[in-house]
């Protein structure tokens, strides 16, 4: 059983950088792969970012974010983070931190445990 907690959500404008944070508690974090996904206005939710169990291991980025934003996690401090720079007004969205225990591939069916969302809105 495993609760996620995102924070550092909020207002920014074009061009500017934020970074949220998910916080694990309550189970084995080490165990889950670790992703965000995203639901902006009037869309559907989709993949952003994936990290395997390890703070060394490789990440996974969908195209519209590659080279924006940065997927973490610390095992020591049971969290996950999502740098994100360069912002655009198309990142406004919701964004939820996941867990998952698949080997390989994160998507919509395999995330095991989800995190409340919180909130970025890009300003033009």
């Amino acid at each position: 059983q495993l609760q996620l907690q995102e924070s550092g959500g909020g207002l920014v404008e074009a061009g500017g950088s934020l970074r949220l944070s998910c916080a694990a508690s309550g189970g084995a974090f080490r165990t889950y792969r670790m992703a965000w996904f995203r639901r902006a206005p009037g869309l559907e939710r989709e993949f952003v970012a994936a990290i395997g169990w390890l703070s060394t291991s490789p990440t996974v980025y969908t195209d519209s974010v590659r080279g924006r934003f940065t997927i973490s996690r610390d095992n020591g401090r049971n969290t996950v983070y999502l740098q994100m720079n360069s912002l655009k007004a198309d990142d406004t969205a919701v964004y939820y931190c996941a867990a998952t225990k698949a080997l390989n591939r994160v998507d919509l069916g395999s995330v095991a445990y989800w995190g409340q969302g919180t909130q970025v809105t890009v300003s033009s």
